[in-house]
């Protein structure tokens, strides 16, 4: 129900979208039968697009070509599929949109090989714009993804982390890619650089808010409306805003430390998830969010009205306020 609500919001581009969804079938295309399926495994379990929807919302600003726009909107969606299918084996994550991962269905290996072969994809799609600086944008943009990935790694399981970790991480993990969306979109339909600029930033202070909310709902959503276990963040090690904010209390604080990384049972992970839950730190990593999706709208009252800044404002406001 609340991603029919979203795509209502951008159901004024239905039509480029779908052109985008059998693009996205068609890249993955291959003259193997595994990795067909495991790459269509994934990418017919749905999503939000996102990222494409950002890509061809920029692109309004400019000179809008669709058959332009797809060269760019389809390699970021890859981009963003391969390495989600990179996530799940590092995070030995078994389910991801109510389906069986792509290692749960196959194995590590397939998944590993199934990622680099999207992420492959992504990279030849995009050469078909002849832009030194498209390509440099994106390639310092995956640098920094990677960089974000093995920072994750590495502050696994430590409690004691502060805020400017986390937050450095979720940048790197999902801001910028949804930053570059927005000015690679910009870029191709050729806009001024300062709507481009505006655009960029709007991208990344979304970004932000979104990840925020999505480590939010880890903790406030139930498993069959995350299609994964509630609290997997924890279990995973991942130590998100919710968490960082719930340890102030010493009790919260004991209560995590003694089982963070630990093999929990199905009620000790649902103790923990409703500690979170019901302490401050869900009302305080929310007003984190909203702070930067103020400054994300402040990004769009720079930019000349039209449908394009009231599809975006709508899509600002709904990720704030979404629950899936």
């Amino acid at each position: 129900m609340e991603k029919m609500k979203l795509k209502l919001l951008y159901s004024d581009l239905k039509p480029e979208l779908e052109m985008i969804e059998k693009e996205l079938e068609q890249a993955v295309d291959s003259k193997s039968l595994l990795l067909n399926d495991a790459s269509l495994h994934l990418l017919q379990a749905g999503g939000k697009r996102i990222r494409p929807v950002f890509v061809l919302l920029a692109g309004k600003f400019g000179d809008y070509n669709i058959d332009v726009m797809k060269r760019v909107a389809v390699p970021l969606e890859l981009i963003h599929m391969a390495s989600l299918v990179h996530d799940d084996v590092i995070d030995d994550s078994e389910i991801r949109r109510g389906r069986p991962t792509v290692k749960a269905q196959w194995n590590n290996s397939v998944a590993m090989y199934t990622g680099d072969f999207i992420l492959a994809r992504a990279l030849e799609r995009i050469t078909e714009i002849e832009s030194p600086r498209i390509h440099e944008i994106l390639s310092k943009t995956l640098i920094e993804v990677c960089r974000g990935e093995i920072i994750q790694i590495q502050d696994k399981y430590k409690l004691d982390q502060n805020l400017r970790d986390y937050f450095r991480r979720i940048k790197r993990k999902t801001a910028l890619l949804i930053s570059s969306s927005c000015e690679l979109g910009a870029l191709v339909s050729g806009t001024d650089e300062k709507t481009a600029a505006h655009l960029r930033r709007f991208g990344y202070f979304i970004g932000m808010s979104f990840q925020i909310i999505d480590d939010i709902l880890d903790f406030t959503s139930t498993d069959e409306e995350l299609g994964k276990p509630a609290g997997s963040d924890f279990i995973q090690g991942n130590i998100t805003l919710p968490i960082l904010c719930a340890r102030k209390d010493p009790e919260i604080y004991a209560t995590l430390k003694a089982n963070l990384n630990k093999d929990l049972s199905n009620e000790e992970r649902l103790m923990i998830v409703r500690t979170i839950r019901n302490s401050s730190a869900i009302d305080e990593a929310k007003a984190m969010s909203e702070r930067y999706l103020e400054k994300a709208l402040r990004e769009l009252s720079f930019l000349p009205k039209g449908q394009a800044v009231k599809t975006m404002r709508k899509i600002a406001f709904f990720i704030g306020k979404r629950n899936f």
